[in-house]
């Protein structure tokens, strides 16, 4: 302690010394108080300590902790000044500098800084390349006029080369970015060479990396390329989103490959929601051509496009073109009640197709394991085998509750029931409860249990056991489009916005 206040200056240390006695003063009261207050009822008369004792033990604390005060100090003294130093370094300045001219889009100030990083002998790493490779692979104002100006796209095919002469590693960054230059010089070929080479590296490409040589090839009318770079797409796991689909269909049209043109409507159809202006400008010119009108089959199995339309979840059959002759394209509105304003016909309800409905029921199962008890789960997936298959599934608590402050209602499960009955009397019903509801509170009078030992008697009722949630059990039954994998054993289920309530990452359709 007097070493380390030797250190300091003499009214630092005088204000220093004036402290400790203070905080010896404080400390050995409160170690006073907080000892009678917390030991004296568990300790006897001869494990007490004297005064003494306790006033050492206070006076090693203070100093203990006034060497932690100085020493915290000194650290938090240190880490600011290497914060500092590090921050003034050529690196970091060099740093500074070069994202100041990303934000202004300025790639002539990027490059003398990096030739006078150059001469100066600074040391670029990865960060610094990748900004001179964006800089120099996005377009700037004073572009010639094709659009692109050579000297700054050979100026970033230089810095890539310097890259890798200074033994710095590339990422997905770099990669990108270089592909953005090679797509620039109209060189797709190389753009898609070097996404492959991504993996050589152990570098997993994004879709951002694939655009670029997408959009080349597209440009140039290479079609059968296009459909090589969305191959590799699908094979490393990236899905395309509609700009991809769009080029692809785009470029399908103008080479007049139908059957490409039909698989990529599908595909947009399932995952683009509302496609844009311009995907519906290439949709417009496709059935506008010639082409358009000459494909299709005018003789087709009426069944098997039934068939098509059934498992397809309605809405597309599946089974190519159908017909032959002009198409009449118009853009119209939707009234509030599902009327085309064109043609007069309503709008019907469609599901996921087959293959969406399996991977959704693969997720649920996959959620739910996670959520339940494995063992409960199991058992409620036996038990559905046994007993099933359900038409109507009923959530329980939600039928008592309706309407109902505090009091569970049996009678409103009953009238529900009832009435379904008399409606379908075929149909098989399924209510769900949790085992609180069926074995107390109200389940204990006696025409409730009754009635529930009736439930039970028909295999209509499912009591999910503690530790369970009755509401997730009730979505796996919901429906067999978005259940599938109970193998049909519900086919009607209540109350849809559930899924969403209980699993908000799968997106409903």
């Amino acid at each position: 302690m007097l070493c380390r206040v030797s250190l300091l200056s003499p009214k630092t240390s005088l204000l220093f010394s004036h402290f400790c006695k203070s905080s010896n003063t404080i400390l050995f009261r409160s170690k006073c108080i907080n000892y009678y207050r917390h030991s004296h009822s568990s300790m006897t008369k001869n494990q007490l300590k004297s005064p003494i004792s306790m006033a050492r033990e206070a006076a090693h604390f203070s100093t203990a902790s006034a060497e932690a005060v100085l020493q915290n100090s000194t650290d938090l003294g240190s880490r600011a000044s290497r914060k500092k130093a590090r921050m003034e370094t050529p690196e970091a300045i060099l740093r500074w500098k070069l994202d100041c001219c990303s934000k202004n889009g300025d790639w002539v100030e990027a490059l003398r800084l990096y030739n006078e990083a150059r001469a100066n002998n600074i040391q670029l790493n990865e960060y610094h390349y990748n900004i001179l490779l964006y800089l120099c692979s996005s377009k700037s104002d004073d572009s010639k006029e094709d659009g692109e100006d050579p000297v700054r796209l050979d100026k970033g095919f230089e810095i890539f080369k310097q890259m890798g002469i200074d033994n710095v590693a590339p990422n997905e960054a770099t990669y990108t970015n270089v592909s953005r230059l090679a797509a620039a010089k109209k060189d797709p070929e190389l753009a898609f060479s070097l996404i492959r080479q991504m993996k050589d590296h152990g570098i997993i490409p994004k879709l951002r990396s694939y655009g670029p040589a997408l959009q080349g090839f597209v440009e140039k009318g290479m079609a059968d390329e296009a459909y090589e770079v969305d191959s590799h797409m699908a094979d490393n796991g990236v899905p395309p989103e509609e700009t991809e689909l769009s080029a692809l269909l785009k470029v399908s049209s103008e080479v007049k490959r139908e059957e490409k043109v039909y698989e990529l409507m599908h595909r947009l159809r399932t995952s683009v929601r509302q496609v844009s202006e311009e995907t519906a400008a290439v949709m417009e010119g496709w059935f506008s051509s010639s082409r358009a009108a000459e494909v299709g089959v005018e003789k087709w199995n009426v069944v098997k496009v039934k068939i098509g339309v059934l498992e397809g979840g309605g809405g597309w059959h599946g089974q190519g073109w159908l017909g032959k002759g002009n198409w009449r394209v118009e853009r119209t509105r939707i009234n509030e009640t599902g009327i085309c304003q064109s043609c007069g016909e309503k709008l019907v309800c469609i599901d996921i197709d087959p293959k969406e409905t399996e991977n959704f029921a693969e997720s649920v199962a996959k959620l739910a394991g996670k959520r339940e008890i494995k063992a409960n789960f199991i058992r409620f997936q036996e038990w559905l085998q046994r007993n099933g298959p359900f038409d109507v599934v009923l959530d329980g608590a939600n039928l008592g509750l309706a309407n109902q402050k505090y009091n569970f209602s049996f009678a409103q499960i009953k009238r529900v029931v009832n009435q379904l009955r008399e409606i379908s009397p075929s149909k098989k019903l399924l209510i769900v409860l949790h085992r609180s509801r069926v074995t107390g509170g109200p389940a204990q009078h006696p025409n409730n249990k009754r009635l529930i030992e009736s439930w039970q008697r028909a295999g209509a009722l499912y009591s999910t056991p503690q530790g369970s949630d009755d509401d997730c059990i009730f979505m796996l039954l919901r429906d067999v489009k978005y259940a599938i994998f109970v193998r049909g054993y519900a086919r009607l289920a209540l109350q849809v916005d559930l899924v969403n309530r209980m699993f908000p990452s799968l997106q409903m359709k």
